[in-house]
């Protein structure tokens, strides 16, 4: 009955005609920048954190998650009628979903994704429901000790599921970290690394840093990059209802892809790209005729879908039970909430019930808005396609540089973000990922304020960490980790599945 309560709060919340509004305008934005190449879901997020200052909590959160799971929906439109992947999470529906447009199956194709997006949308909005409530349990059982142990074990997941070199990762998680440390220690007074300048006593501002490496430093290496040459748009669209035979090939692939995007998504530092292309590849994998593949299966298009919708909404379940954010979108959401005043941790359950099911009853129905509207607007998405970056960068500066001085009237805020602009620049073009950076800086502060806390109900003894059952089996996890990395065969299979 708990559930059910929990649920028709979730939807009184979420039905509301402002929440319902602002719904709407997240999941269109979200598609706009899924069919948009190079302006992915991050960026955007970080660009509209100053927004959303002035609006209600669960107004703020469900917009920006409205533009999360919405951007999965855009990027499979262009990837299948032009071959150009708005989003990441999209290259991989390129491949089956173009050929069956070029095969004169365009509409099939985008049924199929629709359907598959909005069926693994569902199906995770339950999976969510399902275990918000015991694991909100479980985390009301966390002290300082077992809540440092599983920030560990998110910032060594976040390591060793990043894209690239696991010692830059190291480093990138190492340097938030130490980023988080600038500003006056509570517990001295002392200034730490501000170098004698005010506006650091604070901290380093989250959304300065965020919109400058993931915001402006994207579209700055967008704009040297020669525009894609995009094959040709089909001038007509048919068959938008797909037949009963594609719908009983495709069901199978929906249900895996939106298993494995269930799963993947709640790991630490997975990504957008991790779920669409493990589930395509089990789908080969498992297929009778895996030479089928990339030549038009209706199954590389139906199971990718449903596992980046399903990936992008689960992802949710450490931020809203825990206060641990998967991935660098979720721990902007943490600096959304950070801007309404709300500490997120294991008791945000408890203390924001209408937020946290808001938001959860607002995926399903952000779910049901774009189903409808994605759809019939098919030739509005492909026509954004040519725009060029010249004339979006000057306004993307211009609103970066507006909100950025609106969080706190301070130009200083300004250059800090111009400058992890160019910090964010550099690392793209040296290929050092910045989203574990982005981690540390979050969740630094919050793992020195919990290890200091388990200090001293501990009275300095470190044995505390390893007595206790919940954050011994949380850094057991760790270790288990590591000596699995350390195999010769796992790092092998890792670094193929990165370059794949």
């Amino acid at each position: 009955m708990e559930l059910f309560d929990n649920l028709l709060l979730g939807f009184s919340t979420a039905l509301q005609l402002n929440n319902l509004l602002y719904c709407l305008i997240g999941v269109f934005i979200g598609t706009a920048i899924g069919v948009l190449p190079g302006i992915g879901p991050i960026p955007t997020v970080a660009l509209l954190l100053p927004f959303t200052y002035g609006l209600e909590p669960a107004s703020s959160i469900i917009l920006l998650a409205g533009i999360f799971y919405g951007a999965q929906y855009g990027g499979s439109t262009t990837a299948i009628l032009v071959n150009v992947p708005g989003e990441t999470s999209s290259v991989i529906t390129c491949l089956d979903g173009h050929q069956m447009a070029r095969q004169g199956k365009a509409g099939t194709a985008l049924a199929i994704a629709a359907i598959s997006s909005f069926f693994a949308g569902t199906v995770a909005t339950v999976v969510i429901a399902l275990l918000s409530v015991p694991l909100s349990v479980l985390a009301l059982k966390f002290t300082a000790v077992e809540y440092f142990s599983l920030l560990v074990l998110g910032l060594f997941a976040a390591v060793i599921l990043a894209h690239g070199s696991l010692m830059r990762a190291l480093a990138m998680v190492l340097l938030g970290l130490l980023l988080g440390l600038i500003g006056i220690d509570v517990s001295s007074g002392a200034a730490r690394m501000t170098f004698g300048i005010p506006e650091l006593s604070d901290g380093l501002d989250f959304v300065p840093v965020a919109m400058g490496l993931f915001g402006l430093g994207e579209i700055i290496a967008n704009l040297e990059r020669p525009a894609e040459e995009r094959s040709s748009i089909p001038q007509g669209v048919h068959g938008l209802m797909p037949r009963w035979a594609d719908l009983k090939a495709a069901f199978p692939a929906m249900v895996r892809g939106t298993a494995i995007g269930s799963i993947m998504g709640v790991l630490p530092g997975g990504g957008a790209a991790l779920p669409p292309f493990t589930a395509y590849a089990v789908e080969k994998k498992i297929a009778r005729d895996p030479s089928r593949f990339g030549k038009g299966a209706i199954e590389g298009v139906a199971s990718p879908e449903a596992a980046n919708n399903a990936g992008a909404q689960t992802s949710f379940i450490p931020l809203l039970t825990l206060g641990i954010p998967a991935n660098a979108l979720m721990a902007l959401m943490i600096g959304a909430l950070m801007i309404q005043g709300i500490q997120p941790g294991p008791q945000i359950m408890h203390d924001q019930p209408a937020l946290v099911w808001g938001v959860i009853a607002s995926m399903w129905t952000g779910n049901l808005m774009l189903l409808i509207i994605n759809l019939p607007l098919i030739g509005l998405w492909v026509a954004m396609l040519k725009i060029p970056y010249r004339l979006l960068f000057p306004a993307i500066a211009l609103f970066c540089c507006i909100g950025t001085y609106g969080i706190a009237n301070s130009t200083f805020n300004i250059w800090l973000m111009l400058g992890c602009a160019a910090v964010g620049y550099f690392f793209i073009k040296v290929r050092v990922e910045p989203a574990p950076l982005l981690l540390g800086l979050v969740l630094g502060p919050q793992l020195e304020e919990n290890f200091r806390r388990a200090m001293l109900l501990a009275d300095g003894d470190f044995t505390v960490f390893v007595s206790r059952p919940i954050s011994a089996v949380l850094l057991g996890t760790v270790v288990v980790l590591l000596l699995a990395l350390a195999s010769p065969a796992v790092f092998r299979k890792r670094k193929e599945a990165l370059v794949e």
